[in-house]
């Protein structure tokens, strides 16, 4: 069974705003403190996989970056260890700025889809009509 534009493009919507909402996750918690004797904040990751039998795209899974992240010294952290030092995610902002421009593009590319399809299909209905 095929979908059509709408329903092609809204999968689309769907798995860009999965992917923006990792990211902004990501983004929120670059500066995550935890203790030393700890895993650090992993960073999550969308996993994304045309639909088997059908037409569109959807999420496979998360993907979770390194816990091991980095070790930072900040003595004046509550959560630092004898030595001062703390844990924090190895997330790279502008990889994560670049990750974030590039979702939303392809959101707005698919929001335009479901634009111009009902556009389309509104023509269409009104050419039937006359």
């Amino acid at each position: 069974m095929s979908m059509d534009a709408i329903g092609i493009a809204g999968t689309g919507l769907d798995v860009n705003r999965q992917w923006l909402n990792a990211i902004s996750d990501n983004i929120a918690n670059i500066n995550t403190a935890t203790p030393t004797s700890g895993p650090a904040f992993q960073a999550r990751y969308v996993v994304a996989q045309a639909g088997a039998g059908t037409s569109g795209v959807y999420v496979a899974g998360t993907a979770l970056g390194s816990a091991t992240g980095i070790v930072v010294n900040d003595p004046t952290s509550p959560l630092a260890d004898a030595s001062g030092n703390v844990r924090e995610p190895d997330i790279d902002l502008g990889d994560q700025m670049g990750q974030l421009i590039e979702a939303q593009r392809a959101y707005e590319a698919d929001a335009n889809v479901v634009t111009q399809a009902q556009t389309s299909y509104e023509a269409a209905i009104g050419i039937g009509k006359a």
